[in-house]
């Protein structure tokens, strides 16, 4: 009889050692799923980047640019920076109680310079296309452009299509819409620092067309323009500016308000109409 009952004393035992084991795991789980909870908020949290506070604290907005009239660009012996863009840009920078500063950049490397705070915002006549989104955070489009072909105007008639155009040599802007274009359409290219340099490239005759933007050619080739022997032909696609800002950035929001306010007030359409751009603003 001892003997029986010293048995079921050892299986009580160890019973009840498994269900403090059981408790014991189960405390540990929940504990560590909480932890993993406290992580995933500090990550949400940590998406929003508070540039707003950041800017109103160094007290300047740094805005990446490249030479590209009639967005951003400097009048002959001024080293003021002017355009569409940049005005609209020196109105941001008033609203937040902050100066604008522009910085000319190399147009493949402006994702580097946002993302390294060399700049503020990249606000150039950007085309919102799938790559520039995933890179950045976008404001709302502005302005509705396409790409263009240049070519010289005694042409014009021969190369009034993309197709027509299969064997020229293109100019183009290195990291730029335009280049992209030129890759969809097969087309044979150079690169260059800037859209203003592949019209030159264009005038002296080291290549046979380039791809800009519309607005640009609306400015810079044609009658009227430093470049009348030149015009443009061929739409090559359709597209929207936007300004890019560091990923989670909040002066995205900032922006946003801005552009709704400057629209409304008549703020826009007076700068676009200063620099033929008004057919182009989006209301």
């Amino acid at each position: 009889m001892k003997k029986v009952i010293a048995i079921l004393l050892t299986l009580a035992l160890v019973i009840v050692a498994f269900a403090a084991c059981g408790g014991s795991t189960t405390t540990d789980t929940t504990t560590a799923a909480d932890d993993t909870t406290a992580a995933a908020d500090d990550t949400t949290a940590a998406e929003t980047v508070a540039d707003l506070d950041y800017i109103k604290e160094k007290g300047t907005l740094v805005v990446g640019i490249t030479n590209f009239a009639p967005m951003d660009y400097q009048e002959k012996g001024s080293e003021e920076w002017i355009g569409f863009d940049a005005d609209m840009a020196k109105k941001f920078a008033e609203k937040l109680g902050v100066k604008v500063e522009f910085s000319e950049i190399a147009w493949e490397n402006k994702v580097l310079e946002l993302d390294s705070k060399n700049i503020d915002c990249v606000w150039n006549g950007m085309t919102l296309d799938d790559e520039v989104k995933a890179a950045m955070s976008c404001s709302k489009a502005y302005c509705n452009n396409a790409q263009v072909i240049v070519v010289p105007a005694d042409k014009a008639e021969q190369y009034a299509t993309a197709e027509a155009c299969k064997e020229l040599s293109f100019a183009v802007e290195n990291g730029s819409a335009g280049k992209k274009q030129a890759e969809a359409n097969g087309f044979k290219f150079t690169e260059v620092v800037d859209q203003a340099t592949a019209v030159q490239e264009v005038a002296a005759g080291t290549s046979d067309a380039a791809i800009i933007d519309s607005l640009m050619a609306c400015a810079m080739v044609g009658e009227g323009t430093g470049f009348e022997q030149l015009t443009y032909t061929a739409s090559l696609n359709s597209e929207e500016y936007g300004v890019g800002f560091r990923t989670g950035s909040d002066l995205v929001d900032a922006f946003n308000t801005f552009l709704d306010e400057a629209i409304a007030d008549g703020t826009a359409q007076a700068i676009a109409e200063q620099y033929g751009v008004q057919a182009a603003l989006i209301k």
